[in-house]
């Protein structure tokens, strides 16, 4: 099969389209020709050679896909060959043929077509996974989302205002801040411009918010418990920002609150088979009705990953970015 491969750690320039052995369902799994791969930040750190994959995981990247269900393994039932369908992976989605945990295939909620489908398991999981089941976020409580208008942030901020809370968010630019009011923000707030600490207080009048979503992990995580209201909960999803800081605990423990940092590739089969089912029974009603979109920022044919990659690192895009399979 054709698959994008690294040939060493490096820049986007490093990848390639390469013949590489074809994939196999083993006897829990679905195997899929892939239609398109989301990619991920997890994908360029991978590339230059800092997130190797879990134990077990396909060594290609790609950690989301769509596609059509091409064999079933021995122990596998209601799927069928044919059905079209998206995927959360813990790798290989830059490939023709993928190996999935039948419990991470997801039916392509109604009125999305079979490529944007791939711009929505993982953001779909990660969200629900860390603000619902890990955050408790409740409906009427606050929430600040960094990067608001990626494919993280911009899925956030439509799944959060759709439920009920009230959203508070940062981008870089006049135009994403623009897209996250669109999106349902009540607030957005220039991380370039403003201090995000004293925008939160002026937003909820001293309060705070009862849930911090953030990708920067280090460089943001002192402000963002000064930005808490009391038993608020900061969800760490990512560490652009880097990894290691000096946290003062005083501040944590006057509000009474809770710092969790949790990374959906390296969890348990069983476990992301639990997010999955959530996200189909509480999430695909909301993008079947229209309430919340996939945003697809540009979409590329497998051999010009390379462009893909550095369309993201440019950080210039809002929403997704797509490869499209051979």
């Amino acid at each position: 099969m054709w698959a994008v491969v690294a040939a060493d750690p490096g820049g986007p320039e490093v990848l390639s389209l390469a013949e590489v052995d074809d994939a196999v369902a083993g006897p829990d799994e679905v195997l899929l020709r892939v239609a398109a791969a989301g990619i991920n930040r997890a994908d360029l750190l991978q590339r230059q050679g800092h997130y190797p994959p879990p134990p077990g995981a396909s060594p290609l990247m790609g950690l989301e896909c769509s596609g059509t269900v091409e064999a079933l393994g021995a122990e596998v039932s209601g799927w069928s060959v044919g059905d079209e369908v998206c995927a959360l992976l813990s790798g290989g989605g830059y490939a023709e043929l993928v190996a999935v945990p039948a419990g991470q295939l997801l039916p392509i909620p109604a009125g999305v077509d079979l490529v944007t489908a791939a711009a929505l398991p993982e953001a779909a999981a990660t969200v629900w996974s860390n603000l619902f089941m890990v955050a408790r976020l409740q409906e009427g409580e606050t929430l600040l989302v960094h990067g608001g208008a990626g494919g993280i942030g911009s899925f956030a901020i439509q799944l959060a205002s759709r439920l009920g809370v009230r959203v508070l968010a940062t981008a870089g630019s006049p135009d994403k801040l623009g897209l996250c009011r669109e999106l349902g923000a009540d607030t957005a707030i220039s991380y370039r411009d403003q201090d995000f600490v004293e925008e939160v207080e002026r937003a909820t009048e001293g309060r705070g918010v009862d849930v911090v979503l953030d990708n920067m992990g280090a460089a943001y995580l002192q402000r963002n418990i000064a930005a808490l209201a009391r038993n608020g909960r900061v969800v760490v999803i990512g560490m652009q920002g880097g990894r290691k800081t000096e946290l003062d605990l005083g501040g944590l423990f006057a509000k009474n609150g809770t710092l969790s940092a949790i990374l959906l590739r390296p969890r348990p089969v069983a476990e992301k088979a639990a997010i999955c089912a959530e996200v189909v029974e509480r999430v695909w009603p909301l993008v079947a009705d229209g309430r919340i979109v996939p945003r697809v920022h540009a979409t590329y044919p497998f051999a010009e990953a390379a462009a893909a990659h550095a369309d993201m690192e440019s950080g210039t895009h809002t929403g997704k970015i797509l490869l499209t399979a051979p």
